[in-house]
């Protein structure tokens, strides 16, 4: 069993930020000491941050990765798989939820082939012992979308699903209630006004034809066999008491300061894309994640399609909205553990399994300079 220690780092752990020693023995942490007195072999992380591990629970990277292109896909998902490894852990996540969407509207063959893929790759015990990063899944079910069901129910009982999300896209509402958002985001469509307009109309027949009947039966699915829901895109308090009373305990990316405060006062853990933070606001002009933070109505990020955006919206935090950096760390470490059940990491204490990053600011911007999984060096 490996032992080392790291000296003069300036550990961030859950309530505090102490300059002292960490003591990692095997794939456990053991001890925590402040000061400078450490064993002569420690590593010196020269008055480096060494912060948590990250867990991240909703990151859509591996699909640029799985296609790069619209209509491209890459020849081998385990190549994919194992250049998004990479790329996660070099932005100090250490447990990683892979954002599949399920249901896709067009291209179902296409989509249903990339999902098969990437569960067969992620699944392969080969595969697994030479990533980086730990893996599971986060499906992520398009309840309109005539195809979800069928594609959702034969993977709902893999051990690596852990989380599913609950989507509606339909224009109009939730994140694209502002249906100009919604045409400028798909503008590489080149729609005219009479296709767009039979566009939104289309979607909107799908959804009154299907959604309430696959957002039970997904429901019942997930619940079924343990897995963790989230709702998303809530907008109104209707959406998230739709949300509390079957059971779902986190509200993934709600548009509206309204609907965060009524998630949070029904006990949701509220989630917020890493992104919003760094650029200062939402790209589909929702709610920023500031603002709910103002409100403390902001418990958790996550990356969404920037892995790097974590480390930065955890030092932008800090900086410019009087968040703690214990507390901001936590939102992306101790927080999103908790939610999924994984209670054996997140946070720097004994006891808790060996995961962490050294990180150093140049010129204001976090840079990660190594990332342990477990005891063992990553990256």
């Amino acid at each position: 069993m490996s032992r080392f220690s790291i000296a003069n780092a300036r550990i961030v752990t859950r309530d505090a930020v102490v300059d002292g020693t960490l003591a990692i023995e095997g794939s456990d942490i053991t001890r925590l000491d402040e000061g400078q007195a450490a064993p002569a072999d420690a590593l010196d992380f020269e008055g480096d941050f060494l912060l948590p591990g990250f867990v991240e629970l909703h990151t859509d990277n591996l699909e640029k990765h799985l296609q790069p292109r619209p209509g491209v896909m890459w020849p081998s998902s385990m190549a994919a798989v194992l250049s998004h490894d990479v790329q996660v852990v070099g932005a100090g996540i250490t447990t990683v939820f892979d954002a599949v969407s399920v249901g896709e509207y067009s291209a179902a063959s296409a989509r249903r082939k990339m999902i098969a893929s990437t569960v067969e790759t992620l699944s392969d015990t080969s595969v697994r012992a030479v990533m980086r990063a730990e893996h599971f899944l986060h499906l992520r079910c398009e309840l309109a979308d005539p195809a979800v069901l069928d594609i959702y129910q034969p993977l709902a009982g893999n051990e690596y699903v852990r989380l599913v999300s609950l989507m509606d896209h339909t224009p109009g509402q939730r994140q694209w209630h502002d249906l100009d958002k919604w045409r400028q985001f798909n503008r590489d469509k080149k729609w005219t006004d009479d296709e767009f307009n039979a566009m939104v109309s289309e979607r909107r027949e799908s959804q009154a034809r299907h959604a309430a009947f696959h957002r039970r039966s997904v429901v019942a699915l997930a619940q079924h066999h343990g897995t963790v829901l989230a709702s998303h895109d809530d907008t109104t308090r209707e959406h998230v008491e739709e949300a509390a009373e079957i059971g779902i305990a986190i509200s993934e990316f709600p548009t509206t300061l309204g609907a965060a405060g009524h998630a949070h006062k029904r006990g949701m853990k509220v989630v917020m894309g890493a992104p919003n933070v760094v650029r200062n606001g939402s790209h589909s002009g929702n709610v920023s994640a500031q603002e709910l933070a103002r409100h403390g109505f902001l418990d958790a990020l996550s990356s969404d399609y920037v892995p790097a955006s974590l480390m930065q919206a955890i030092f932008h935090l800090n900086a410019h909205d009087q968040i703690a950096l214990p507390e901001a760390v936590a939102m992306v470490s101790a927080t999103p553990a908790a939610m999924v059940g994984l209670d054996d990491r997140g946070s720097i204490a004994p006891g808790k399994r060996a995961d962490f990053s050294r990180v150093r600011l140049v010129n204001d911007t976090p840079v990660v300079l190594g990332v342990w999984r477990a005891g063992q060096r990553v990256s």
